[in-house]
């Protein structure tokens, strides 16, 4: 429930922490988003290793979409203990399983060695990957936003979206360096193995940064606190928090439908549907993605001082009128591809660049890594690791090239919907056990700090 009493404004931590906190977070990010990356980039080698014949690209999306059915059940599991234990501890394990289950996909035998162990094998890591990420990014984006303070946590929290688009541009530039210089025959018998191993020294890395970093100060304020802790745990997130909850994974539809159709299904699509090479293909998205990256901090500041709701209107509106147009444009060149897929890139950047200051803000301290984990898990995996294998589908079996926009739109529309029981966090304290809320905070959106 919102209270009208709130704690006093949070301060950010000291300059070097905060810088370590900020590094730890978004390198564990794009570990994760570098092994998506990989796997949309290498899509059509994965098909030929692992499922050969004519439904090798659904069987590859599938491969990608399985790997989210076990992300709820690591929200489950990873969210409540981190609100127990602490942010720090689950965050290092997290990063592990990540890199271990990515870059073990580079030792995997193939279809014509093993059979159809091959494929089982391939699901399985996917299976580890995603229950290891159904803690990752609930617990990465709390962290940030519990560190960040309150004037500046849109512009922190999204270095912590810089990582993610880090990781796919890191994963897509990898794949894209192995196919100029080892070449197409190479890439479908052996080439494609080396961007995934190179997820191992990347987890590690992120790894050693986490195990250096102090706890969350709110975490330790309320985990310190003498006064009676109120209830931790799912239970008390669904039953308690049941706005929160449904407003959250109202706005995870739409953010992740565009997210995995835009950013992992594209390569794919422009492939199979507009047929774009698969160098040009790479060499777009690197484009696209960079772009984006570069934009994002500002986008992140903007939300500090306009607001959350601001932009997250925006970018729904804009997706909602521009997206079938845009999907339009990329079938009538190359050239063309790029503009549609940078102008849906940007619209969606005031949705990206604010995640990890919009979401952690929802739900107060002691359950916000389980609601955060939770329902960002369980409406991902229902609308966001589907989306390739869902316009894949359409596409084959419809023949409209454009569904991916509809499908976008669609998603848009839910996402509005949230949007209007979304409350407004923006330099708001994050201290304490009430749900933030600018209207009854002390420190209004624009007050000076």
């Amino acid at each position: 429930m919102v209270t009208d009493s709130k704690p006093p404004a949070t301060g950010p931590a000291d300059p070097g922490t905060l810088k370590r906190s900020v590094a730890a977070s978004a390198m564990g990010n794009a570990t994760e988003w570098f092994d998506y990356g990989v796997y949309a980039a290498t899509a059509t080698y994965l098909a030929d290793a692992f499922f050969p014949g004519d439904l090798g690209t659904l069987g590859v999306m599938l491969g990608f979409a399985v790997s989210f059915v076990l992300r709820p059940l690591g929200g489950m599991v990873w969210g409540p203990l981190g609100d127990r234990i602490g942010r720090k501890a689950v965050l290092a394990t997290t990063i592990l399983l990540m890199a271990a289950a990515t870059g073990a996909i580079g030792v995997l035998p193939t279809h014509g060695q093993v059979g159809v162990l091959a494929p089982i094998l391939l699901i399985m890591l996917r299976v580890v990957q995603g229950f290891s990420t159904g803690g990752e990014y609930g617990g990465a984006a709390t962290y940030m936003a519990e560190c960040a303070g309150d004037r500046k946590r849109g512009f922190y929290g999204s270095f912590l979206e810089f990582g993610t688009l880090g990781g796919f541009v890191g994963g897509s530039a990898v794949v894209l360096a192995c196919q100029l210089a080892l070449g197409t025959d190479a890439m479908h018998d052996w080439g494609w193995r080396i961007p995934f191993l190179i997820a191992l020294p990347l987890g590690a890395i992120g790894w050693y940064l986490r195990s250096r970093l102090d706890e969350s100060p709110i975490f330790e304020e309320v985990a310190a606190s003498k006064a009676k802790r109120p209830p931790t745990g799912l239970r008390e997130v669904v039953v308690t928090y049941r706005r929160e909850t449904l407003t959250l994974m109202g706005l995870v539809v739409a953010l992740n439908v565009v997210n995995y159709t835009l950013l992992t299904y594209q390569p794919t699509y422009l492939q199979n549907t507009v047929g774009v090479a698969e160098s040009t293909t790479t060499a777009m998205m690197l484009i696209g993605q960079l772009i984006m990256m570069l934009a994002i901090p500002f986008f992140g500041a903007l939300s500090d001082r306009v607001g959350r709701r601001p932009m997250w209107l925006v970018s729904l509106l804009g997706l909602i009128v521009f997206a079938l147009p845009m999907y339009w444009l990329m079938g009538q060149g190359i050239a063309w591809a790029v503009v549609g897929f940078v102008v849906l890139g940007l619209l969606y950047l005031p949705q990206l660049a604010t995640i990890s200051s919009t979401f952690p803000a929802i739900f107060p301290t002691h359950v916000r890594y389980a609601g955060f984990a939770f329902g960002y898990n369980v409406s991902t995996a229902l609308f966001g690791g589907t989306a390739p294998l869902v316009n894949e589908a359409a596409i084959e079996g419809t023949g409209w090239s454009l569904f991916p926009a509809a499908y976008m739109m669609g998603a848009s529309v839910i996402g509005l919907i949230a949007w209007f029981f979304l409350r407004e966090t923006a330099g708001t304290s994050l201290r304490g056990t009430e749900v933030p809320d600018a209207a009854t905070d002390a420190n209004p959106v624009g007050a000076k700090a």
